[in-house]
């Protein structure tokens, strides 16, 4: 009866909001990327690949960026333990689908259907997946009622309730219990996310903490980017914003001549989050007025050095985590606004100090652990070019605050592992119960 009622609120909404869809799609390329594939047209080249594998299909969905960052070294791992099973990964965002294709085998790679019964049962139908993992909190009651009619296990890894999430799944918990407590496995990233999940309808013996993949997260390889920067940079000191939101590239340009005051061998890396404001960035780099040049522009060959006080967009994909490992302080953006931050272990495997705004729901375990260490700072729009400064003149300090975010993120790992072991426990359990009689 709920999924009767989510259906008919669903298709209302649709309805209502036609003429609205139909606009942003003939204006906005992102809204019709892939839209055929999320309506239910499955790539032809994921059946083969699927039937190849005598119907042992696992599929993984990871949202965005982030989550495919997370899931990259377990997808890694199940193709060596499990070369017999065909993996396929679904993304919602563009950005997450276009980093899956370049990480993973891009034929393997699809977004995933919108949440709608035909859409839902088409991909289904075609890859016949032995089990789902979902990338923390993916609740999507048509695929999760697909699957338990079907008989296929629902894992979800890296699980977590966010603070600002939360109050909405407590509200709504007795039309999630229904669909949750049917979950056949179920890894927090902690406790606290594990006490959550219990509260709005998992059932106790099907959760556990496995920690957080992101504390398993390396750059796969040095990107190109991060080879020209180090011969460009020379004896420079870089500062690299990654991640930043609208607003954020405007405050490290407010504070920039005043760094640059005090350290005038300084040059900065910006990375906004969002490949649809590259343009918008460039224009305010353009405007204010400061050296700058941007990524793309660059050539088979490194540039000519950068000059001090010069600052570089990276207005590309993927290339962020690498060039983290360049700088002497890391800002992490999304966080001097109220958008709940982005990952700071990124910068942190390459024990770099790194300073973050107070805005880090999305990242409170993670951020507070580094905070516990002395290993992060955190500082608002006032205070970012001081806190920066301080970090750039005191070296040794700003050095042993590196080591400790290293320390942090090397103790943290392991998560990995742990979610390979359940999920090939559940893969297990479910290939016994059709042996048996």
């Amino acid at each position: 009866m709920t999924l009767f009622f989510y259906n008919l609120v669903l298709l209302v909404a649709l309805v209502a909001g036609a003429p609205w869809w139909l606009w942003r799609m003939a204006t906005t390329r992102k809204y019709r990327e892939g839209l055929p594939a999320r309506l239910g047209r499955v790539p032809g080249r994921l059946t083969p690949r699927s039937a190849a594998s005598g119907g042992r299909a696992i599929w993984l969905h990871a949202v965005s960026v982030g989550e495919v960052l997370a899931v990259t070294r377990l997808v890694r791992a199940l193709d060596v333990i499990l070369p017999d099973h065909a993996l396929v990964i679904s993304t919602t965002t563009r950005t997450g689908q276009a980093l899956a294709r370049e990480r993973f085998d891009a034929n393997r790679v699809f977004y995933c259907p919108l949440d709608l019964p035909w859409a839902v049962r088409a991909y289904l139908n075609a890859l016949r997946p032995s089990i789902l993992v979902l990338v923390e909190t993916e609740f999507w009651p048509n695929l999760l009622s697909g699957c338990f009619r079907r008989g296929i296990p629902v894992a979800v890894v890296n699980a977590r309730i966010s603070d600002r999430s939360w109050p909405r799944y407590r509200r709504m918990r007795r039309l999630w219990r229904p669909l949750l407590s049917q979950l056949r496995c179920v890894l927090a990233q902690s406790e606290n996310d594990a006490q959550r999940l219990l509260e709005i309808g998992c059932r106790p013996e099907r959760v556990s903490v496995a920690g957080n993949l992101k504390f398993d997260v390396r750059a796969a390889q040095e990107a190109e980017a991060t080879r020209y920067l180090r011969s460009m940079a020379g004896n420079l000191r870089l500062i690299v914003a990654g991640s930043t939101l609208e607003g954020e590239e405007a405050a490290l340009l407010e504070a920039w001549p005043c760094l640059l005051a005090h350290d005038p061998a300084a040059a900065l890396v910006i990375a906004p989050r969002h490949p649809e404001r590259f343009a918008a960035v460039a224009a305010l780099l353009e405007r204010s007025g400061a050296a700058w040049l941007k990524r793309s522009d660059w050539g088979t060959e490194p540039e000519k050095p950068l000059r001090p006080g010069e600052i570089v967009l990276l207005d590309t994909i993927g290339e962020l985590a690498s060039a983290y490992s360049l700088a002497s302080v890391a800002f992490v953006g999304g966080s001097l606004v109220s958008a709940g931050g982005h990952n700071p272990l990124e910068p942190a495997q390459f024990g770099v100090p790194i300073v973050m705004g107070p805005h880090y729901a999305n990242f409170v375990a993670i951020t507070d652990s580094l905070r516990r260490s002395d290993a992060l700072r955190i500082a608002d729009k006032d205070q970012l070019a001081a806190v920066l400064i301080e970090l750039l003149r005191d070296r040794a300090a700003a050095e042993a605050m590196g080591a400790r975010a290293r320390e942090v993120f090397e103790q943290q790992a392991g998560a990995t592992d742990r979610c390979v072991a359940a999920l090939c426990d559940l893969l297990d359990a479910g290939a016994g119960a059709e042996r048996t009689p």
